[in-house]
């Protein structure tokens, strides 16, 4: 009877590790996630920052990082290496950034060494240099006709961009698609040799218990 309860024990101790193993394994799997941006997503700020950062519940890696800052005649903005302190990656702007909207898309990569990636917007009402002049919008000609003149007849006025002030369209925070967690099948199928194992040699036992009682 003990021959066959010590082999029964020992099959129960291998389940109980590798369920532990995989329980462990799966949060470890997980990526970072951004928690949140400076500015928000969607926000109306005073004036266009000096920088842009994105914080992370972990802290991501200092390599391969990059910020793409653009307003809405696509003009780029970014300018320098990201900085990345602790949790959090930023990205310097240069000056000049006029009012209005703007675009957002960073990538790091994850404390994991996988790249994650993501974008958010946001609605400065004045420029970087106190400029309130949308990108795309042309100064007054001092040569143009003069105030209070009536236009020609014809003459439709262009659509400009979107006034200081007025929020562009919000896009939340998204995270690049994750790839499959193959750590966690390459524990289940470290645990499932194990189980076999263990049968083969349970088994075995069981034999030579049963030709030693006869």
């Amino acid at each position: 009877m003990r021959s066959t309860r010590r082999p029964l024990n020992l099959l129960l101790g291998i389940l109980l590790f590798a369920a532990a193993l995989l329980g462990l394994a799966a949060p470890a799997s997980a990526h970072d996630a951004p928690e949140g941006s400076s500015p928000a997503d969607g926000d109306v700020v005073a004036a266009v920052p000096a920088k842009v950062s994105v914080a992370f519940n972990n802290n991501p890696l200092g390599l391969g990082a990059s910020f793409s800052v653009k307003d809405a005649s696509g003009t780029e903005w970014a300018d320098g290496a990201v900085q990345i302190v602790d949790n959090v990656a930023s990205q310097p702007l240069r000056a000049g950034a006029p009012a209005g909207a703007y675009t957002v898309n960073w990538r790091v990569v994850s404390s994991d060494s996988h790249p994650i990636e993501g974008t958010f917007s946001f609605t400065a009402s004045a420029g970087s240099n106190g400029s309130t002049t949308p990108a795309g919008s042309a100064a007054p000609s001092a040569t143009g006709p003069a105030s209070g003149a009536v236009p020609t007849e014809g003459t439709v006025p262009t659509l400009g961009t979107a006034g200081p002030g007025s929020p562009g369209t919000s896009e939340p925070v998204t995270a690049s698609s994750e790839p499959f967690p193959w750590s966690i099948v390459g524990f289940a199928v470290v645990a499932l040799g194990l189980l076999v194992a263990l049968g083969v040699t349970a088994r075995r036992r069981l034999k030579s218990g049963e030709q030693d009682s006869e």
